[in-house]
């Protein structure tokens, strides 16, 4: 029996909401197999929406790996957060630099901006956009999300742009249809699956929040769970839409994210660079250890 330092946070909490529930492992140098490390975030299903494992890495600050509870995921925003956010916090060497470099497992190394004491936030460089041709049409996405005839925005396309994970994005004409849809997770499961589709994002320009640039909610069946509470691939390629459709000059903004089920949660995004960061905060929640046989 192993023992390894353990760490259960959640990332992008804002007041009173709950945020996105991460857990975290800290290895030395990949000690555990990758069936370990996919076992571990089966036993965590239902607990978190995904696992970090945390490992030093030769070239960068850190190395993170991520697992769902159905498979590896090939980058993980809220985890990055819920990780590093309070790794940050309590690392006086780390506080001291304006700039930690994290080398993902597949999306090479991204950038973790520290703004812990003037914004009570981290920022993440999102990996560079991709996009991807849209297969299904708009009636078979309605049908898909149990969305009424019609809900679909014709103002604005429907994309689809992989910045970390690919991503379905989704005008809606109307807020409260936005934040009252629950479609049936195993029929999403399948609609993802065959159009490849790694999570759906869809939005509307209201918000609850007057402050909210926009309100988005993140459906993710493909990697065990139906919502994702929030979301930070998801975001930043919903941030690459904004942009190149003209609807966003990069300024910092704060999304509004969630169904009417819950407390909806914030995800900072701004534009720096030429690159997209998105940020939030993290609540530590469980600190201790994880014995793997």
């Amino acid at each position: 029996m192993k023992k390894y330092k353990y760490l259960k946070s959640n990332a992008f909490t804002s007041e009173s909401s709950l945020g996105n529930p991460a857990a975290c492992i800290f290895m030395e140098r990949s000690d555990l197999t990758d069936s370990q490390k996919q076992q571990i975030a089966k036993e965590h299903k239902g607990f978190v929406m995904e696992m970090v494992f945390f490992e030093p890495s030769d070239k960068a600050d850190c190395k993170l790996t991520y697992y769902s509870s159905e498979c590896e995921v090939d980058f993980c925003g809220h985890g990055t957060i819920a990780t590093m956010y309070p790794i940050i916090k309590k690392n006086p060497e780390l506080m001291s630099k304006p700039v930690i470099l994290a080398d993902t497992n597949r999306k090479g190394i991204v950038e973790v901006f520290n703004a812990i004491n003037s914004e009570d936030a981290v920022y993440i460089t999102a990996p560079d956009p991709v996009e991807h041709q849209v297969k299904p049409s708009l009636k078979d996405i309605e049908h898909a999300l149990k969305l009424p005839d019609g809900s679909i925005s014709l103002n604005l396309p429907v994309r689809m742009i992989d910045a970390g994970l690919r991503t379905l994005i989704i005008p809606l004409e109307n807020f409260e249809t936005e934040i009252s849809i629950y479609p049936d997770e195993n029929q999403l499961k399948e609609f993802c699956l065959n159009n490849d589709i790694d999570i759906i994002l869809v939005f509307t320009k209201q918000a609850k929040n007057p402050d909210a640039f926009a309100h988005t909610r993140v459906f993710a069946p493909k990697f065990g769970y139906l919502e994702d509470p929030a979301t930070g691939s998801g975001n930043s390629a919903f941030a690459n839409y904004l942009l190149s459709e003209k609807i966003w000059n990069g300024n910092p903004i704060c999304i509004e994210q969630g169904g009417n089920n819950r407390i909806f949660n914030s995800v900072k995004l701004k534009y720096s660079s030429g690159k997209v960061l998105f940020g939030g905060k993290a609540t530590v929640k469980i600190e201790g250890e994880y014995l793997v046989d």
